[in-house]
């Protein structure tokens, strides 16, 4: 009996190691499958094989120090769902600590539209908690385009509405053809514009137009919104239809040969200092000032 029972146990021992041979082979297969050309993990490769609607595009060469962060959701018109809003948060993760990447260029790679809003679809199949939830994380996305430490450009080309507009204003620049079409549209669809519209529209333009662009959910043109200050440029639309990305590549290439830390300071310190009243503004402004001066200090924690 005892032998038949170390046999048995035997064999089971030597069906574990084999089964957990085969998962070892699988973990490995899984693992090289996951991981990038550059060894990083890929959160994103676990969980489907489809084709990315987030694009990331960093230049060498003559325009070194340039990234792209380039919208593919052509079905959806680059609404903002769930996968959408995933691989960006993932994207930003990658740029925020890239110190080589100098200015980012935001556009889309669908013609005609730069980001047509939220993903009603999918909104429509979320409870109201759920709809809460996702909403938060839109304005944390926001939150997280605005505090890249590097100038951030917008280029639209066509159709930014709702939190397609949220996104654009989450950035440091604007810049869009005359027939683009803008608009914080949410309350004529019986919602509110809760990805940071509400406050960074005002700050914008203004609170007075910012109450009537939201109240009515008008939406206006290109050449409309330069002259009432909400894109930085308007240009005409060209043949192959990326005028307005070709403009914002310029501004970068500008950008790009300038001191990296004057740059970010000077974000730092006009972002922060809008927010406080002018002598708390001053202080952050020396701040920045003698971490321009003086880099080795080390960078407080605004």
């Amino acid at each position: 009996c005892r032998e038949r029972r170390k046999r048995a146990g035997g064999d089971q021992q030597g069906d574990a190691m084999f089964r957990l041979g085969r998962a070892a082979i699988c973990l490995r297969t899984f693992s090289a499958k996951c991981l990038n050309s550059a060894g990083n993990f890929s959160r994103r490769s676990m969980t489907t094989g489809k084709k990315k609607e987030i694009l990331l595009q960093v230049h060498e060469e003559a325009n070194c120090g340039i990234a792209e962060i380039q919208f593919n959701r052509p079905h959806a018109k680059n609404s903002l769902g769930k996968v959408f809003v995933d691989e960006l948060y993932e994207t930003l993760d990658i740029l925020r600590y890239n110190e080589k990447v100098r200015v980012v260029i935001i556009k889309s790679h669908v013609k005609g539209v730069f980001c047509a809003g939220a993903d009603l679809k999918e909104r429509a199949q979320m409870t109201n908690s759920q709809a809460v939830h996702f909403v938060q994380r839109l304005r944390n996305l926001m939150d997280g385009v605005a505090s890249l430490p590097m100038p951030t450009i917008a280029a639209i080309e066509g159709y930014a509405l709702g939190g397609g507009l949220e996104l654009a204003l989450a950035c440091d620049l604007r810049v869009a053809v005359s027939s683009a079409k803008m608009g914080l549209i949410e309350t004529t669809r019986g919602l509110f514009p809760g990805a940071g519209g509400s406050q960074r529209l005002p700050r914008c333009i203004g609170v007075g137009r910012a109450k009537e662009l939201i109240f009515t959910g008008r939406q206006i043109d290109g050449q409309e919104a330069y002259s009432i200050g909400l894109v930085n440029h308007v240009v005409p639309q060209n043949e192959k239809g990326d005028a307005a990305y070709q403009r914002a590549l310029a501004l970068a290439e500008e950008t790009v040969p300038r001191a990296p830390i004057a740059v970010k300071m000077s974000k730092v310190a006009i972002n922060r200092g809008t927010e406080v009243d002018i002598a708390s503004g001053m202080a952050i402004e020396g701040i920045c000032y003698t971490l321009v001066s003086c880099p080795n200090l080390g960078a407080p924690a605004f």
